[in-house]
């Protein structure tokens, strides 16, 4: 509830503003403004906190831990997949691949990825963040050399890509692993 109100009233603060910004072109009426754009920045504090908090709530995280989890896992089990068999796929057919085996999990870990930092700490999240933007991006470099036609680069960064979300995978799971241990102590 707090969420709500609170983008009701930063978009209230910003349309009232900007009208009261042209009611009359050669000068703004300031003290009616200022205290419109003042509630804009009260919105935007407390939407921050009030997101801030729902985002560490624990149903959020351990519901978001499932999802990393089971992302990363399954896009490198379809990577592994698809490296299996990288050369028997036509290279123009390669992009509706990747598009069909990889774009939900990519989708579920990016939506989820903030709660990495609340779960495992900034460290952790740095490891697997760094090794997961490095795997997509080959990924996407697979999808546009397919595009291309570009035979050799769609079988070589199909590997790289492998490479790095296996990477992705060895951190988040040491995390975990880290993260469970500290639990129970």
């Amino acid at each position: 509830m707090t969420i709500l109100l609170s983008r009701l009233v930063v978009a209230a603060a910003f349309v009232g503003g900007a009208f009261i910004a042209v009611i009359d072109p050669a000068a703004i009426d300031w003290k009616t403004f200022l205290p419109v754009i003042a509630a804009g920045f009260v919105g935007l504090v407390v939407l921050k906190v009030s997101t801030g908090a729902a985002a560490r709530a624990d149903s959020v995280l351990i519901a978001n831990r499932r999802i990393l989890n089971d992302s990363l896992h399954a896009i490198v089990l379809n990577l592994e997949e698809l490296n299996g068999r990288r050369d028997k796929i036509p290279t123009y057919e390669m992009r509706f691949e990747i598009d069909r085996l990889f774009r939900d999990d990519l989708f579920a870990f990016a939506d989820a990825r903030d709660s990495l930092k609340h779960i495992f700490g900034l460290s952790a999240y740095a490891e697997i963040m760094s090794s997961f933007a490095a795997g997509e991006r080959y990924l996407n470099r697979v999808w546009s050399a397919s595009t291309d036609g570009y035979v050799d680069e769609v079988l070589v960064y199909i590997e790289k890509a492998l490479g790095q979300f296996v990477e992705a995978v060895d951190a988040f799971d040491r995390a975990d692993t880290a993260a469970r241990k500290e639990t129970h102590k």
